[in-house]
């Protein structure tokens, strides 16, 4: 059953009940390691890197293979991409100011929501020097990826919490529209989603 709001976790003077985090812009900086990425992946496939980079931010690269290559395995190619990734971690970093406020929350009132596979996700958070969260929602948690709200409702039922009670922290667009669609309030961090009316926007956690 979902808890009352309670006094868990706080942010900008508000009280929530957990804090829902996506992974790659949001708690780390691995842009680097993902375009170098697809850039490979484009090149072989002879897919405009710059159309799907566009489109590919807080997407499951099965998606997004799927989106640009409708031809090809796309299994057997997110196998590849996903290897690929795992054994490049060069230039991952932790958004600034996240590892204090992760250090201040209790570990059963936030968890991740990534568009990554789990394994993935475990590098990508051991790289940059932050834990691994008790609630990891993964690509391969749910059936449908972001911009669906699948993972933050999972992520929000395993906490035993109400989604309307959790703040989501997101930076793609894709992410955006999951973490409104579930029903949770949504802080957008970083500068590739626009500020919006009601939505609160940081630039980091400093």
């Amino acid at each position: 059953m979902p808890q009352p709001l309670s006094e868990t976790a706080h942010f900008q003077g508000q009280e929530y009940a957990a804090f829902l985090f996506d992974m790659d812009g949001t708690l780390l900086d691995s842009s680097a390691v993902v375009e170098r990425t697809w850039r490979i992946w484009a090149s072989r496939h002879g897919v405009d890197l710059a159309e799907l980079m566009d489109a590919a931010h807080g997407i499951r690269a099965i998606d997004t293979i799927r989106r640009f290559a409708p031809h090809v395995d796309a299994a057997a190619e997110a196998k590849w991409f996903l290897e690929a990734e795992l054994a490049d971690v060069e230039g991952v970093v932790p958004i600034a100011g996240i590892e204090a406020l992760i250090a201040g929350l209790d570990p059963a009132h936030w968890a991740v929501v990534t568009s990554a596979p789990r394994a993935l996700a475990k590098v990508r958070l051991r790289a940059a020097n932050l834990p691994v969260p008790t609630i990891l929602i993964a690509a391969e948690d749910v059936p449908r990826g972001k911009p669906a709200p699948d993972g933050y409702l999972l992520a929000a039922e395993r906490l035993g919490v109400s989604i309307r009670d959790c703040l989501v922290f997101e930076d793609s667009p894709a992410g955006v529209a999951a973490a409104k669609t579930s029903g949770a309030r949504v802080a957008i961090v970083g500068g590739m989603v626009p500020p919006e009316d009601g939505v609160l926007w940081i630039a980091n956690y400093l």
